[in-house]
Parts: C-alpha cells; sequence; structure tokens
C-alpha cells in the first residue's frame, strides 16, 4: 500500500519548509523512522524521518524547492514494487499561506494510511505522574517482541538522557515496573515498562542522549532468551543543512504529528559581528575552541553551517603550523599543569542548572533586597499548633507554608512581582503559581503549586509536602515543574542567614528565606518605652528584575510580607 510522504509543520508559526536535501533515492530501501530528508525552516533545520517501510516509490518535489506544510513530497511502497524515478516538479516557493486555525494545523498527519503512522507522541497525561513508553509490538520467526522508545515527556522537550537501566538483558519485568531512568531539561523520571516480558535488548547505555520516540531497547513479551547486543552510541543532533533561513528569535512548539526539531538557529553577537549558527555549530565550535567570528558563513545570510566549521577546524592544524610564532618579550609560558584532583562529567541536571542561571543573569537586570522580619508570633503559633495540626490533617506544620502563604497575600497587593517579560511587553498573570525550590542529592527542582491564591493555609501546606515527596522520589509529571510565576527558595533550611537567589525566567522575581534564629533586639512599648528582648528574627530577600520592578516596589512587596508574619492571625485549618 503506498504511504504519501508530506512536509511536517515544525511550529506553530511556520508554514513552509525547504527541502535541502534526499537521504534516499526513488527505488532505495527505506525503514520506518530512518532519515529520508532534510529540511529547513525559518526556524529550525532537521532530519524527517519515514513514517513507514517501503521503497521510495516517487520523489515529487527537488532538493531547494521550499513547500507548503502538509504538501506531499514523496510516495513509499510499503509493498516493494518498482520506483518511478521521475523528474519531481518543484513547488512554488514564494507564496505563504494565510495562518489557518492551529488546532487543524497541528493535527495534520505525517502519513495518510493510518496503519503507517509516525509513532505519536506521548505526553504525561494528566491521571498519572509518568508518561508510559510508547509500544509497539511486533512478531516474527523470534516470537514477539515490543519495542521501548524515548517518550516525550513535554512540549518543549526533544531529548533525554538516559541515567540508569534497573534491569539487564535476559531479566524478566513486569508491565508498569520501572525500566529505566531518564532526565530531561525539566524532569527527572523513571520509565515504567510499557509491557510484561524479558528485556531483550538495550540499545543505549547509561549516559546516552537519545531523540524522543527513539528506540531504546526491546522487551520479548513472549518469554523468549535474551540476545543483548553492542549498544549504539548516543544520537547526535541531525547536521544542519547549508540552506536555512534567517533566524528567528524565539524556538518553535513542534506540531502534534511532526518530528521533534534536531537544531534551532539563532543568532548570537560575537566581537560586534551578528552571527547565525545552530546549537550543534556552537557546540562544536566550544569543543574546539574556534571564535565563530573568524569562520566564514556560506549558508543564507553568512549563516555558519556544520560543514563551515568542519571545514575550518580541517585548515586550522596546517594554517597554525605554518603561521610564525607570535613575538615575546622572554621564555614563551609553558602550558599549566592541570591541578591534581578528579575530573568528572556534569551530570545532565547539572548542565541544564547552570544554562539556565547562565541564561537568567544574562537576561535580566538582577537587583535584590532584604528585609529582617519578626517570626516571633509564627514560631510562637507553630510550637502551639504544630502537634494538634498534624493529628487533625495528617500532615506536617512547616515554616515554608506560612511565608508562602504571607507571599501569595503580598502578590495580591503588588502584581507587578507576579508578572512575566515577553519582548517589549509585561504580562501580568491572572493566577498566582508559586514554585516551590526543592534541593536534591543530585540537584535543584522546582515544582509549582497552580492557583495558589485559591488555597487556604492547609491546601497550601499539603501541596508543599506532596510536591515536595514526589520532587525527591521522582515521581514529578512535567507541567507540575512548569508554568510558574514566582518563586520562593528556602536556604535557611540548612542554617543561611539569608541568600540573593537568581531569578528563575521567564518571572521576574524571586524571594529567599533565611534562618530563624534568636537575636537581642530594641522593642518599643505602647508608651514608647524600649527594652531588650530575646525575639526570633529572620532575613528574608528578594531578587527582581529592575527592568520592570521598581526597588520602591520590591521595597513595599517585603515589608507586606513581613507584616503578614508579625501580625499572623489567620487560622491554620
Amino acid at each position: 500500500m503506498p504511504t504519501d510522504v508530506v512536509m511536517p509543520q515544525m511550529g506553530e508559526s511556520i508554514f513552509e519548509g525547504t527541502i535541502t536535501k534526499w537521504l534516499k533515492k526513488p527505488g532505495e530501501k527505506v525503514n520506518r523512522d530512518e532519515p529520508l530528508f532534510e529540511i529547513s525552516t525559518d526556524k529550525v533545520d532537521a532530519e524527517i524521518p519515514s513514517p513507514a517501510s517501503g521503497v521510495l516509490k516517487e520523489v515529487k518535489v527537488n532538493e531547494g524547492a521550499t513547500v507548503q506544510v502538509n504538501t506531499v513530497v514523496a510516495v513509499i511502497d510499503g509493498d516493494g514494487a518498482g520506483a518511478t524515478a521521475s523528474a519531481p516538479a518543484p513547488a512554488p516557493a514564494s507564496a505563504k499561506p494565510a495562518p489557518a486555525p492551529q488546532a487543524a494545523s497541528a493535527a495534520a498527519p505525517v502519513s495518510k494510511p493510518a496503519a503507517t503512522q509516525a509513532a505519536p507522541v506521548v505526553t504525561a497525561p494528566s491521571p498519572a505522574p509518568i508518561a508510559a513508553p510508547i509500544a509497539s509490538a511486533t512478531s516474527g520467526g523470534t516470537g514477539a517482541t515490543t519495542d521501548v522508545v524515548m517518550p516525550q515527556m513535554g512540549e518543549s522537550i526533544f531529548e533525554g538522557t538516559i541515567t540508569k537501566w534497573f534491569k539487564k538483558p535476559g531479566e524478566k519485568v513486569q508491565r508498569d515496573e520501572p525500566l529505566f531512568e531518564i532526565s530531561t531539561d525539566k524532569v527527572d523520571a523513571e520509565i515504567p515498562s510499557p509491557a510484561a516480558g524479558v528485556l531483550q535488548d538495550i540499545k543505549f547505555p547509561a549516559g546516552s542522549t537519545v531523540q524522543v520516540n527513539t528506540v531504546v531497547a526491546r522487551l520479548g513479551t513472549d518469554g523468549v532468551a535474551a540476545t543483548p547486543s553492542a549498544p549504539a552510541a548516543a544520537v547526535a543532533p541531525a547536521a544542519p543543512p547549508p540552506a536555512a533561513k534567517p533566524a528567528a528569535p524565539a524556538p518553535p512548539a513542534p506540531a502534534a504529528a511532526a518530528p521533534a526539531p534536531a537544531e534551532v538557529e539563532e543568532e548570537v553577537e560575537v566581537e560586534g559581528k551578528r552571527i547565525h549558527s545552530s546549537p550543534l555549530v556552537r557546540k562544536i565550535a566550544k569543543e574546539h575552541g574556534i571564535n565563530l567570528a573568524q569562520v566564514p558563513g556560506t549558508g543564507l545570510g553568512g549563516r555558519i553551517t556544520k560543514d563551515d566549521i568542519l571545514a575550518f577546524i580541517e585548515k586550522r592544524p596546517a594554517a597554525a603550523a605554518a603561521a610564525p610564532a607570535a613575538p615575546t618579550a622572554g621564555k614563551p609560558a609553558a602550558p599549566a599543569a592541570p591541578l591534581p584532583g578528579e575530573v568528572v562529567p556534569m551530570s545532565a541536571m547539572r548542565k541544564i542548572i547552570a544554562q539556565r542561571m547562565v541564561e537568567s543573569k544574562r537576561t535580566s537586570a538582577h537587583v535584590h533586597s532584604v528585609y529582617e522580619v519578626d517570626m516571633t508570633r509564627v514560631v510562637a503559633v507553630r510550637e502551639k499548633e504544630k502537634r494538634s495540626f498534624e493529628q487533625r490533617n495528617g500532615t506536617r506544620l512547616t515554616f515554608t507554608t506560612f511565608f508562602a502563604r504571607a507571599a501569595v497575600e503580598a502578590l495580591r497587593q503588588f502584581p507587578i512581582v507576579n508578572a512575566s517579560v515577553e519582548g517589549e511587553n509585561i504580562r501580568y498573570h491572572r493566577n498566582i503559581n508559586v514554585g516551590i525550590a526543592v534541593a536534591l542529592d543530585w540537584g535543584l527542582i522546582v515544582p509549582v503549586i497552580k492557583s495558589a491564591e485559591e488555597k487556604n493555609f492547609l491546601g497550601l501546606q499539603r501541596s508543599i509536602l506532596d510536591l515536595a515527596d514526589r520532587a525527591r522520589t521522582k515521581k514529578l509529571a512535567p507541567e507540575e515543574v512548569q508554568g510558574g510565576t514566582f518563586t520562593i527558595t528556602n536556604p535557611g533550611s540548612f542554617g543561611q542567614m539569608f541568600g540573593l537567589p537568581i531569578i528563575l525566567q521567564p518571572q521576574v522575581a524571586i524571594m529567599g528565606i533565611g534562618s530563624i534564629k534568636k537575636q537581642p533586639v530594641v522593642v518599643t512599648d505602647d508608651s514608647g518605652g524600649d527594652s531588650i528582648a530575646i525575639r526570633a528574627i529572620c532575613h528574608i530577600s528578594l531578587g527582581y528584575d529592575h527592568r520592570v520592578i521598581d526597588g520602591a516596589v520590591a521595597d513595599q512587596f517585603l515589608r507586606a510580607v513581613a507584616q503578614y508574619l508579625e501580625k499572623w492571625n489567620e487560622p491554620l485549618g
């Protein structure tokens, strides 16, 4: 049965793509999910996988042609009929379609016959915290098998790193039993087995980073003996084709049925020069210590392609050898010897944290204010109520909830602190979604309490403990670490006086809670008399984006938080 191959939609605002290279010729066999052709859009470069196995019967669009999304560009004969290598007719490259309703665009299939559709994207459903990997069962001479694939753990997640395998080839596994562990830029998760059987084959070892929908293992679902094979190397990002268009500043959101984009185009400034390149090119340049301003780009608009950077690396050793040594006064310094110690690679989560923190410091004009809060009343309320609170509600009573409740009330008064920046605009959020930073043995994660303004004290306490517990056991769903509008971090739990935290983008503020310690302070009574008293003192800080929040507003916000805590009279539930 013939299968149409169409131009996929690679994002909400993308309506056309340029075919830069065909990886198969008419008459050649192609396997399902095997790269079939390369495309370039104004947002991404990507290798597009085949929607079915068979023979490439006909190529309808030449390399270099730009066509609208959902246009048929080739035909695959699933029955293996002979190919017709007719000259393809290039599609018009100029006219852009009027934006269609997004729901219709996103639902456009990659191939027409249902039996040959590309593997669907899996996202974590609301009722269950973790999405099971996609399973496709096949049968043959060696018995029934089930493919285990890398699941997609959120809309903007295109790859995941396998951090651990819980089973070895030859071992039995039950359906929904944890099979392997992954780490993405949003969440760490244990992935359950899609079927019961014997783990036949592991295709990617721990530490490999692979794209979503890639087969990572195979299960024998009728109890056949395991036949382990050598695991493949980690999937490398697709090479960017040479004819990409100039970049738009924001990364695209993938269409529901489109394959994950491999390279996101970005324009950066190096030594005052605007440079177009993809993440793969920048990664290669960083690994080889190359200044991209020195690399001539042959792509559209001077864009630096993968071929450009590799050619530059090839020529560099010869050029470096021929170049005369720079004159120095005295002896040239010998390379510094590395300091003694163990060198270990960063974990996937550590890399992501590093990237996010550097991006935030580069994006927001960070300013910090610190306020002293008299927590004596709150400490007394907690000491008095914590035992009965736990017996009554079945949950612990923590200080964090007092701070979260006070912050929510202050955010009601100062909605700019609950806003975010979108280009040159400010978005005032309708709901207060409070992220609570949770320290893990392997890093840091920020689960989000959605619509915190609708919860009473008891509701906040239960949400905080539930999210923190599931963060530590890697049971969070992707949507539970997204959508925050304000963040609270509590370094005081480790004894710190106060911290100056970095804003979590695209938010504009983050509140830090210091330790609560008894201190001698001067107190003034109602008649104006002063005396020394022992009080429970805490320092709270606010890191804020000075592009949208002025110092006076930040100080008023902290004062509102302090007053709510110092005059606490809310029932605990």
